[in-house]
């Protein structure tokens, strides 16, 4: 079965640089006192940052920077990185926001692998690169921010305090002349194996999540205040908190610090956001705090959004007796760069991932390609003009997910009669139990449910009859200590919601489950590992 969306029609010109889009035409629409950016108690205006990204854009020139040349941005979610990401861009070269949650092996490997002359860095974040500046075979020059004037590093490589370096270049710039289809960005991909994958974006890229998610589903303007808890290194903060309010001269809240239940709070009701976005891990331990509702002043959030992992329905019941606000669960990707199947305001069903975005198609597919009927479980391919161009350096895995005008997501999906998805796992983490197909999200959704459980996560394990076997891993609310009258409890519990092939045999309580950084359960971890 194809999901055909109505189609939004964009046209861009030929020559086309994503600046013109996302910076310039604020600048063109009078809005350069209005507020960009929401910073540590700072505001920055449109023409600061327009001004800002000039400056940089002059100066990675004035390094040697040429077009298509990449330049890694390892920095906190900040000013500095919008108008690095920005400005490069605006010349033509090619901005790489990397994860700052890594480890110093992944830094020389993405590094090295996308030949990035330029790395600018936080000072924070200087002790990772110092063990590996001997490996980095293509960088240059270092380009630190908060350096304060002090630039006694030595080596081969010339280093830069970000603000002295800014202020020598120009404040006026002309957009190099890209043209629509140009390289303007990467992203890597947080593969749960081997090395993270360079998703090459195009200039053209951001234009369409915008008009075909961010526009129509969020309903965005000038007036709203977007707070993104996902940070912009990330595909979906990326959107969230910066290309979506800069399209439309909104508002952004940079926050660089750790994303805990508390500070969002505090960040929520200093900035007073009308659109916040976050993940399902972290709805849940918002929810979990005690009393969060009476401490915290909520009330300016008109939309929240999730994305990342599936939305159990009891947490959007949950949020909104509580904060009296809607959850909008969408799936996206770094590949396909943002949502591409969405709820929409109005029209939410919880626990469901939506239907289809206007301008993407959809298809459910089987092992061999072939779509399934309706309300069969298959392999979600997705078609829409915001998917990467390429893996980078990784032609044949290039050919296994970008297959002609579609993309292999790795996710398994159903749909019902009324076109909504319902998303099932992962593709490696399905379950195939009695032969017949257990969702580790179904499980996982159900257990949740429960009131004493926190959060849970489904994996198959072999029993004394080489069976496959559902086993749980569960966190516990606070305050809820376990036992085994609890495990039968919550084993009653699954049965008068799910069939029995699909209810785990063994319920393992943890005190957390293993995850990525943007949140998401880490399955394999579990599967591979000896808790028992």
């Amino acid at each position: 079965m194809t999901i055909i969306s109505s189609i939004t029609t964009i046209s861009l010109p030929e020559q086309f640089n994503a600046t013109m889009a996302f910076l310039d035409q604020n600048i063109a629409a009078g809005r350069g006192a209005k507020t960009a950016i929401y910073y540590e108690g700072q505001t920055y205006t449109y023409a600061q940052m327009a001004e800002m990204a000039n400056r940089v854009g002059n100066s990675l020139r004035a390094l040697g920077v040429d077009m298509e040349q990449r330049v890694a941005l390892l920095l906190l979610d900040s000013p500095q990185l919008a108008a690095t990401f920005f400005g490069a861009i605006k010349v033509g070269a090619v901005p790489i926001p990397i994860n700052t949650m890594l480890r110093a092996d992944s830094y020389e490997y993405m590094l090295n692998d996308s030949r990035a002359k330029v790395l600018c860095i936080h000072a924070s974040l200087l002790h990772l690169i110092r063990p590996i500046q001997s490996q980095l075979k293509y960088v240059r020059h270092i380009v630190v921010v908060g350096l304060e004037g002090q630039t006694s590093e030595q080596g081969t490589m010339q280093w830069h305090d970000f603000e002295r370096w800014m202020q020598r270049g120009a404040p006026d710039l002309v957009a190099a002349e890209t043209c629509k289809d140009d390289s303007a960005f990467w992203l890597y991909s947080s593969g749960s194996t081997g090395f993270p994958k360079g998703c090459v974006h195009l200039q053209h890229d951001m234009t369409y999540c915008t008009e075909y998610y961010a526009k129509p589903y969020l309903n965005l303007t000038p007036d709203d205040i977007l707070f993104s808890t996902s940070k912009l290194f990330f595909a979906y903060g990326l959107g969230n908190g910066l290309y979506f309010p800069f399209a439309v001269g909104a508002s952004s809240v940079l926050y660089p610090g750790r994303t805990t239940p508390e500070h969002i709070f505090q960040v929520v009701a200093q900035y007073r956001p009308t659109i916040f976005f976050g993940v399902p891990t972290l709805y849940t331990s918002m929810l979990a705090l005690p009393d969060a509702e009476k401490r915290f002043d909520f009330s300016s959030v008109r939309l929240c959004v999730s994305a990342g992992e599936a939305l159990p329905a009891d947490i959007l019941r949950r949020w909104q007796e509580k904060f009296h606000v809607d959850i909008l669960d969408g799936i996206g990707s770094t590949e396909i760069l943002h949502i591409f199947i969405s709820n929409m305001p109005g029209e939410i069903r919880p626990g469901s991932t939506g239907k289809v975005v206007p301008g993407y198609e959809a298809r459910i597919v089987n092992e061999q390609g072939k779509p399934v009927e309706q309300g069969a479980i298959g392999s979600l391919m997705i078609r829409g003009e915001s998917t990467a161009a390429c893996y980078w350096n990784k032609h044949q895995r290039s050919k296994d997910v970008i297959q002609g005008h579609w993309i292999l997501t790795g996710d398994t999906y159903y749909q019902d009669v009324d076109g909504y998805f319902w998303y099932c796992g992962r593709t490696d983490d399905m379950l195939k139990v009695k032969g017949q197909w257990v969702s580790p999200a179904e499980v996982e959704g159900a257990l949740v449910a429960h009131p004493s459980v926190l959060e849970a996560a489904i994996v198959g394990v072999k029993d004394e009859n080489d069976l496959m076997q559902p086993r749980a891993y569960v966190v516990l609310q606070d305050g809820v200590a376990p036992s085994e009258e609890l495990v039968s409890e919550l084993k009653d519990f699954l049965k008068l919601r799910l069939p029995s092939y699909k209810c785990p045999q063994d319920i393992i309580f943890l005190p957390e489950l293993p995850k990525t950084a943007t949140g998401k359960i880490q399955r394999f971890v579990l599967r591979d590992s000896l808790v028992f």
